[in-house]
């Protein structure tokens, strides 16, 4: 068994391919609209679907916002520089809601940012695998 996807429900679509794509690095892999049941789905990804884990973007036609509600955390995507990540984040427009640093009572470096409809995604920076809560 593997992962192979999250879904998030997006406001925009256009809006959000554009901040995976150009603000976070990532590539629009497939998108395919849905005329009877009126959705949008986007997979979007850093690999290949057969090859690592994958978002997937639903836009319910009509529907401009979500609660994101209590229950849902983040994201989290490993980098080499969480520092150097939240710099070109920025520099693309993205929106980086705690800076780099470690995380609290631990040595792990983390980062935040926020997708256009308000989902938080974790910059996790890349250690050997020894990862700390």
């Amino acid at each position: 068994m593997r992962l192979l996807h999250t879904m998030l429900r997006v406001g925009d679509m256009d809006r959000s391919i554009r901040f995976y794509t150009q603000v976070m690095g990532m590539k629009l892999l497939r998108k395919h609209d849905n005329e009877e049941y009126r959705y949008t789905l986007a997979f979007i990804g850093y690999q290949d679907e057969n090859e690592g884990t994958v978002l997937e973007l639903t836009y319910n036609w009509g529907v401009s916002e979500y609660e994101l509600g209590s229950a849902y955390g983040h994201i989290a995507i490993e980098v080499d520089d969480a520092a150097a990540a939240c710099e070109t984040i920025r520099q693309n427009g993205g929106k980086v809601v705690r800076e780099a640093g470690p995380v609290k009572g631990g040595t792990t470096v983390i980062a935040f940012v926020e997708d256009p409809d308000g989902y938080k995604i974790e910059l996790i920076e890349k250690r050997a695998y020894n990862y700390e809560l």
